[in-house]
């Protein structure tokens, strides 16, 4: 689609770096991720439409979202079509790029990026299945759950796109036009 992906997660220094984790909505990381300290948790799509966290599209303003907030310029947070478009139209091979595992993702132009396993936080920092899985926020949050948003998955066993509770931290590749 002539999207651009960036190299790293935000708050990485390279494309093997895990980067920094965000509850979805949120632009800062936190010591503790819980459904009681996120900003999101329990909102409807109205709710968030109006107190101007999604827009009329029905994604994450830049007020709201990560990849804005932390890199600027043109960056943002993938849609979950974007997302979804990575997932079904790239190659993906699980490899181990200068001793961490993840996806080489290949598109159809031959571009590729890789995607670190690197794992996500709930409750108190620690971080669960680095390593072994990786999780990628959309901005689009989950239409029939007010606690959701979509978010890409993968892990040596595959990739997929699903929904997962807000409040975690997950990491977050920046996309530009």
């Amino acid at each position: 689609s002539g999207l651009k992906w960036a190299t790293c997660n935000v708050g990485a220094s390279s494309p093997e770096d895990y980067g920094d984790y965000f509850a979805w909505g949120e632009t800062e990381t936190k010591t503790e991720y819980t459904q009681d300290n996120n900003l999101t948790s329990g909102l409807t799509i109205s709710e968030l439409q109006s107190q101007g966290i999604i827009d009329g599209s029905g994604n994450l303003t830049p007020s709201y979202d990560a990849a804005t907030a932390n890199w600027g310029g043109s960056w943002r947070m993938p849609t979950k079509e974007e997302l979804a478009e990575l997932n079904i139209k790239c190659t993906w091979t699980w490899t181990t790029q200068n001793g961490v595992n993840g996806y080489k993702v290949t598109g159809p132009n031959g571009n590729h990026i890789f995607l670190p396993a690197a794992g996500y936080r709930s409750g108190s920092s620690w971080l669960n299945d680095a390593g072994e899985g990786g999780y990628y926020w959309s901005s689009t949050p989950y239409e029939s759950h007010s606690f959701r948003a979509y978010r890409l998955m993968l892990g040596s066993g595959g990739h997929s796109m699903d929904w997962r509770n807000r409040y975690y931290g997950l990491s977050v590749r920046p996309v530009s036009e």
